[in-house]
Parts: structure tokens; C-alpha cells; sequence
């Protein structure tokens, strides 16, 4: 099963709003890179996102272009200093694909961790508006492919 993780838009600075929404640059990557995936024919039971605007806003762009079967939803355990493993064990007892966005650091570590078991080991450089697919069976992590803005 795959399995997406999102690292939210570019998002405005703090002094310009504090809710720090998606930036105009950042909407417009993310788009991108939404439709970059969209051409993959992916599929998604659900979109879960952490509290922040960004990301709820990054999780809507996606959205429109995959709808998942089940909605967006925010959830807990997504924030840029949360604990991976939290993540972990959400993606672990899902039964259908999930999309799951958030943040830096957080985002890297749950990568590193699903992939090589240490947190605190670098496998994936994520850009804002990047996507990463990994894909479980019989328990295994695996990388299967990445989107950024970059690439586009």
C-alpha cells in the first residue's frame, strides 16, 4: 500500500500574518506539485493534516485534484516538533492509503524512521510543496518516488 506525505507551501511570514496562511509562490507550488501527483493516478482513502493553516491549506489544494474517499481531517501528532512514532503508528494500522501533511523537522524524521528504523538519520531533503511516496508491505518500508517543486 502507498502511503504521501506532504510538506506544506511556501506560507507568509509571521510579521505579514500570523496565521502564516499559503504565500501566492506557495499556492502555486503546491498546485504543481498536486498536479504532478494527480498525473500518477493515485489513490487516497484520507488527507490528514496538523492544526496549522499552511498545512490545512496545502491539504485543500491536494484535495481538489485527489479527492480522497474519506475527506480531510485534522488531526494530532503532525506539528513540526512532534514525535514521528505518532505518525508511525497512524500509517501502520491504516487500512487504506493515507496523505498525511505537516512540517519540518517532523516530516524527515517520520521519513527516516519509517525507512531505516533512526529518526535523526537524513534520507529525504524536503522542499516546501514536496511530496514523498513510500510504499508498505509485509511490514517493509520502501521509497518509491518524490515530487518538488524543483522537479517541475
Amino acid at each position: 500500500m502507498d502511503f504521501f506525505l506532504v510538506r506544506h507551501g511556501e506560507a507568509r511570514r509571521e510579521s505579514e500574518d500570523s496565521r502564516r496562511p499559503l504565500s501566492d509562490p506557495g499556492r502555486r507550488e503546491v498546485e504543481a506539485v498536486a498536479r504532478a501527483a494527480a498525473g500518477k493516478y493515485i489513490e487516497i482513502g484520507a488527507i490528514l493534516h496538523s492544526d496549522k493553516l499552511r498545512a490545512r491549506e496545502t491539504a485543500e489544494i491536494f484535495a481538489g485534484l485527489i479527492p480522497p474517499r474519506r475527506g480531510i481531517r485534522q488531526i494530532s501528532g503532525l506539528a513540526p516538533e512532534d514525535d514521528p512514532e505518532i505518525a508511525k503508528a497512524e500509517l501502520e494500522t491504516s487500512e487504506a492509503s493515507v496523505m498525511l501533511v505537516g512540517h519540518l523537522p517532523h516530516l524527515a524524521r517520520l521519513v527516516s524512521l519509517l525507512l531505516t528504523g533512526d529518526s535523526e538519520r537524513q534520507t529525504v531533503d524536503f522542499a516546501t510543496a514536496t511530496i514523498v511516496c513510500l510504499s508498505r508491505s509485509a511490514g517493509s518500508w520502501k521509497f518509491s518516488w518524490i515530487i518538488s517543486p524543483e522537479d517541475l
